[in-house]
C-alpha cells in the first residue's frame, strides 16, 4: 500500500507538471544438423554450406579462419546462420529455406545492430519516402526565403538544418560508414553559429517572412498539423522508445517497480529513461490501455501527438512573449510553422519516440525564464526524461543574469527537489546503484556504431570534445554577464550540440532536442511587423538583458 500511495502522489505531481510490430520470431537451434526440421526443406548443414559461399562471409574467413558457424530456424521458411569468433558474432546470413537463396548477409556493426541495416520504414515509415520528405523540406524553407536577399545567413542556417537528410539517406541504405561522418560538419556549423548568436547578438536585415502574408503561413500551419496527425494515425510505427513509455506507465499504475530489470523480453532495456518519461505516458495508457504486447500501441501514438502539439503551442506562445503586438504574432506563427514543417520533428512524431517530450519541456523552461524556481522545476522534468538536459543547468541557474546567488539557490532547490522526488519515488530495491545501472550506467556502457567515436579509435579526441562540452556548459553560468531570452535559447542549443558531438550513441531523433532553441535564436534575428516599436532603440549588446514581453 505504501508503494502504491507513493506512486499515486508522484503521478499527481507528474500530471500537473507535464500537462499544465509484432515481436520478432525466436531463433531455434534444430535438433539435427543433417536432417531438415519439420516443415523445412533444408538441413542446418546445407544452409551452413550456402552461407559459407557468401562473399562477405568469405571475407571474414580470410581474417578469422577459425570462425564457427551455427544455424537456426528464424520463423517459417527462414534460416539464420551466425559465424562466431569465440563468443563474438562476426557475420550473419539469412537464407530462404524454399529457394536456398541468401536474402541478407551482414558483417561489422550491422550484425549486432539491426537498426543499422537500413530496413525500410523501421523509423517513421512513410516519412522517409521522397514524396513526403522533399515536400516538407521545401515547405520548411519557403516562407523564410527572401528572393531579394538570396545570400542571407538564415537561408544557409535552414539548409544546414535540413541537411541532416543527406546523412539520413545513407543511413536508410544501411551505409552507416558514410552516414555517420556526414553528421559532424552540420553539428559543428550549428554549434559555432549558435555560439555566435549567443555571444554576439545582432538584428539582421530583412523581415523573417519576406513574401507571404502571415495569415497564409498560419493557414499552411493548420494544414501541416492536420497532415502530421493524420499520417501518425494512418502510417506510423512505434519504436522501442515509445513502447517503453507505455510499458512503464502500465507498471506505475499497477504498482510495480520501474527499475527492477523486469521489462518484457522484446524491450529488456526499456527502463533506461528517467521516471518522467514514463509518468508522461500514464494518462494516455489509462485512456488507451496496453494490451501486453508490442502491437499498434495507440497510447504511444496519442502521447506522441500530444507532445508534438504542445511543443508547437509552446513555441507560438514563446514568440508572443518575445515580441510585442503583431511582431510577436508573426514570430509565434513562424516558430510554430517551423516546428510543423521541419522534417525531423515529423520524423520524431512518426517514430512515436519520447524525444518531442524533451523538446516540449525545454520550450517550457524557456517560457518560465523569468522565475528561477519555475525554470529549475521545468529543467528537472526535462532531465528526468532523458538525462542530457542537465547540461543546461548552469545556463538556466543564472537565467538572464547577472549571476545572483539568491536566484541560483532558488533554481537549485527546485531543480534538486523535483529531481529527487522523481528518483526517490521510483528507487528500485537495489537503491541508487540499481537506478544508475539501469539508466545512465546502461547508456554509458553501450558501444554503438552511430558516432565517429563508435566507428574509429579516437580516445584522445573524444575525451577532448567531452571536456570542452563540460567547460562550455559550466562557463555559461557566468558569461555572458547578462543575456536576453533569445541569447539563452542560442546558448542552450549550443550546449546541447556540444553534448551531442561527444555522444557515442547519436541518432537523428536527437535533433529535436536542440531544434526549438535554435529556431528561436535564428528567427529572432529578423524583424517582423512592429518589431522595432517593441524593442528599445539601443545596440543589440545593450538589449541583452531585455525582459520578456507579456502575452497580449
Amino acid at each position: 500500500m505504501e508503494l502504491r500511495a507513493k506512486r499515486s502522489l508522484l503521478l499527481a505531481v507528474g500530471l500537473l507538471a507535464l500537462l499544465a510490430p509484432l515481436a520478432p520470431a525466436e531463433l531455434v537451434a534444430p535438433a539435427s544438423q543433417t536432417e531438415a526440421p519439420a516443415n523445412y526443406k533444408r538441413s542446418a548443414k546445407q544452409v551452413i554450406a550456402i552461407a559459407k559461399r557468401d562473399a562477405k562471409v568469405r571475407g571474414e574467413y580470410r581474417s578469422h579462419p577459425k570462425l564457427v558457424p551455427s544455424a537456426y530456424t528464424d520463423g517459417p521458411g527462414r534460416w539464420q546462420v551466425s559465424f562466431f569468433n569465440g563468443r563474438k558474432e562476426l557475420a550473419q546470413v539469412r537464407i530462404d529455406d524454399r529457394t536456398g537463396g541468401v536474402f541478407e548477409s551482414w558483417t561489422g556493426p550491422q550484425v549486432a545492430w539491426k537498426m543499422a541495416r537500413g530496413y525500410e520504414g523501421a523509423f517513421g515509415r512513410k516519412v522517409n519516402a521522397p514524396y513526403v520528405w522533399i515536400p516538407f523540406c521545401i515547405l520548411f524553407l519557403a516562407p523564410f526565403f527572401d528572393p531579394r536577399r538570396p545570400f542571407r545567413l538564415l537561408h544557409l542556417d535552414l539548409l544546414v538544418l535540413i541537411g541532416f537528410g543527406v546523412s539520413h539517406i545513407f543511413f536508410n541504405r544501411g551505409e552507416i560508414s558514410t552516414s555517420v561522418p556526414l553528421v559532424y560538419p552540420l553539428l559543428v556549423y550549428l554549434l559555432l553559429r549558435l555560439l555566435w548568436a549567443g555571444f554576439r547578438p545582432r538584428e539582421r536585415a530583412g523581415p523573417l517572412i519576406p513574401v507571404f502574408p502571415v495569415v497564409v503561413v498560419a493557414m499552411a500551419l493548420v494544414f501541416l498539423v492536420g497532415f502530421r496527425v493524420a499520417l501518425n494515425v494512418a502510417d506510423a510505427n512505434v519504436i522501442d522508445v515509445g513502447y517503453a513509455g507505455v510499458i512503464g506507465a502500465d507498471r506505475i499504475m499497477d504498482g510495480e517497480e520501474l527499475y527492477d530489470g523486469k521489462f518484457p523480453e522484446d524491450n529488456q532495456h526499456g527502463d533506461t529513461y528517467g521516471p518522467a518519461a514514463y509518468l508522461a505516458y500514464v494518462p494516455f495508457e489509462q485512456a488507451l490501455p496496453w494490451s501486453g504486447s508490442w502491437d499498434d500501441l495507440p497510447a504511444a501514438h496519442a502521447a506522441s501527438v500530444a507532445f508534438d502539439l504542445l511543443t508547437l503551442l509552446g513555441l507560438f506562445l514563446l514568440g508572443r512573449r518575445l515580441r510585442d503586438g503583431p511582431a510577436g504574432t508573426t514570430l509565434g506563427v513562424a516558430l510554430a510553422y517551423g516546428w510543423a514543417a521541419f522534417p525531423y520533428s515529423l520524423f520524431a512524431l512518426e517514430s512515436n519516440s519520447n524525444d518531442s517530450l524533451v523538446a516540449l519541456l525545454l520550450v517550457g523552461t524557456l517560457l518560465v525564464i523569468t522565475s528561477a524556481p519555475a525554470r529549475g522545476a521545468m529543467l528537472a522534468l526535462a532531465t528526468a526524461v532523458k538525462f542530457a538536459p542537465i547540461a543546461l543547468a548552469p545556463l538556466f541557474a543564472t537565467g538572464r543574469g547577472p549571476w545572483r546567488p539568491k536566484a541560483a539557490v532558488g533554481f537549485a532547490l527546485t531543480f534538486g527537489a523535483v529531481a529527487a522526488l522523481l528518483v526517490l519515488a521510483f528507487l528500485p530495491p537495489a537503491g541508487l546503484e540499481g537506478f544508475w545501472d539501469r539508466t545512465i550506467g546502461n547508456q554509458l556502457d553501450r558501444d554503438a556504431p552511430f558516432s565517429i567515436w563508435g566507428q574509429y579509435e579516437l580516445p584522445s579526441l573524444h575525451a577532448a570534445v567531452r571536456i570542452l562540452a563540460v567547460l562550455l556548459a559550466a562557463s555559461l553560468a557566468f558569461v555572458p554577464r547578462t543575456r536576453s531570452p533569445v541569447q539563452i535559447a542560442a546558448l542552450g542549443a549550443a550546449v546541447l550540440l556540444a553534448l551531442q558531438l561527444g555522444m557515442t550513441y547519436w541518432f537523428y531523433l536527437y535533433i529535436v532536442w536542440f531544434f526549438p532553441f535554435a529556431l528561436v535564436a535564428l528567427f529572432s534575428e529578423h524583424a517582423g511587423p512592429g518589431a522595432r516599436a517593441a524593442l528599445p532603440s539601443v545596440p543589440a549588446r545593450e538589449r541583452a538583458s531585455a525582459e520578456l514581453q507579456p502575452v497580449a
